[in-house]
């Protein structure tokens, strides 16, 4: 029997998708190309995932995590010869514990059927970003993804209690802790989160839910100089006493081309100003929580810091706020472009995007270098174009990019991890030490290099 067969045997014919209709399916969100692999294999539970595992360790078979393949650093990628293991039937929402605030899923649940679920018991899944509807439980734990609230609730680790990883021999770790306090040893969990796939597959978790909010406020600023975008932002986070949820920041030229340029969106503010901040609360009592906001905006705006501003006054009106932060596919419209995902220190960052500029400018007349991100939680993305896909210039793009990161002690990822697409530049934010640490692992729980190879590093 061949392996595909073996794998057959385990899953049946609705677990197993191979031939031209592997091909027939995308890549990833932003991939035109179809998936190159021998095999989809779709296991309908952690047994038979842990059974296919076991005959792929057993025969040295490269297997691909594969979640909602939403990922922007190529960590699902695939290829002939290589056999992707998919979560889209492993998506079951066990139980939600309305006492302890948790709630115990399958890793194909896709991150906005497990918040509207939580909204069922009035409660709230904190993790949120663009992807809600097609990226993974799972894949958001495996990379340790980020997104819109990090600045009040973190990355998706800190809404991680507990997880089942199935390892490369098919061994199943069941740690599904439900308790914010365990310090029993080891925490193992830890080992399958930011890991992408490549010491284990993620199959089960426990998050961590928390109660709704009871108020939301939402505003747009405009601010013409980035010290004042600091300034405001220790201002206001500290005026609310904890409640700040969302600090975003869109440079002019990011926000003007979303409003303008070939744009539905209607600019809400004038496009006049350096730097649109979006920002959002979430609080217990929504009318002393708006009176509250809205004086604090006040003293921002008597104080020049505020240069102008926007609240919303419905959800119809917040959501089209957060529309115009959200539609970075906007930019793909404009020639060949790509997405970088840096932080760094807050205060570094006016300098670092007027570096990055300076070397755009050195090696090309015209180029694109359109900045936004969370910039409270110190997390930029840089949209760069140089008019241009060819591999060479895209790796002098790269490196403007990154190398200004090492003097500044900044990340090359703060929140989509590393996949292939940035493990030649990894040393910019590791130590040779702490690479190596990671490679000891690696050979520790994966010693035929089955999970994920090649993503990460070599």
């Amino acid at each position: 029997m061949t392996i595909i067969q073996d794998i057959e045997s385990v899953v049946g014919e609705k677990g197993l998708i191979t031939g031209k209709d592997v091909f027939n399916r995308k890549a990833g969100i932003w991939i035109d190309d179809g998936i190159r692999a021998d095999a989809i294999v779709r296991p309908k539970d952690t047994l038979e995932l842990s059974k296919v595992l076991a005959i792929c360790n057993k025969n040295k078979q490269a297997v691909i995590p594969h979640g909602g393949l939403t990922g922007l650093a190529e960590g699902a990628i695939t290829q002939q010869g290589q056999i992707a293991i998919s979560s889209e039937r492993l998506t079951a929402i066990e139980e939600v514990d309305e006492i302890g605030r948790t709630m115990t899923l399958q890793a194909g649940v896709p991150l906005e059927k497990a918040q509207e679920e939580a909204e069922k018991y009035n409660l709230m899944l904190p993790v949120d970003l663009g992807a809600r509807g097609s990226c993974t439980v799972g894949g958001n734990i495996s990379t340790n993804a980020g997104g819109n609230m990090v600045i009040k609730y973190g990355m998706m680790r800190d809404s991680v209690l507990g997880l089942e990883a199935v390892l490369a021999d098919g061994q199943v770790m069941t740690s599904m802790n439900q308790m914010l306090k365990n310090n029993s040893g080891y925490d193992l969990k830890q080992l399958f989160i930011g890991t992408e796939g490549t010491l284990g597959y993620v199959s089960k978790a426990v998050l961590r839910l928390r109660e709704k909010p009871k108020s939301t406020n939402t505003a747009l600023l405009a601010i013409d100089s980035f010290e004042d975008v600091i300034q405001f932002l220790k201002f206001i986070d500290k005026g609310l006493g904890g409640s700040l949820s969302a600090y975003e920041v869109m440079w002019k030229n990011f926000y003007e081309l979303i409003t303008i340029t070939g744009s539905n969106h209607n600019p809400p503010l004038p496009c006049k100003h350096n730097y649109y901040v979006l920002i959002e609360t979430s609080g217990a009592d929504q009318e002393k929580d708006t009176d509250h906001f809205e004086q604090l905006l006040e003293q921002g705006l008597s104080n020049k810091i505020i240069k102008d501003a926007i609240i919303a006054q419905s959800e119809s009106e917040r959501s089209r706020l957060w529309a115009i932060r959200d539609d970075v596919e906007q930019h793909y419209q404009e020639g060949p472009v790509k997405m970088f995902d840096v932080s760094m220190p807050i205060s570094e960052m006016e300098n670092y995007v007027q570096e990055v500029n300076k070397r755009f400018a050195a090696n090309w007349d015209d180029y694109k270098c359109v900045v936004f991100g969370h910039v409270g939680d110190g997390n930029l993305h840089v949209i760069g174009g140089i008019g241009s896909d060819n591999q060479k210039e895209i790796k002098i793009m790269e490196s403007c990019i990154y190398e200004p990161l090492k003097p500044i002690n900044g990340a090359v990822s703060a929140e989509h991890g590393i996949g292939l697409e940035k493990k030649n530049y990894l040393h910019i934010s590791r130590s040779e030490t702490e690479i190596n640490l990671m490679k000891s692992l690696k050979k520790a729980l994966d010693p035929n290099n089955i999970l994920n190879p090649g993503k990460v590093f070599d």
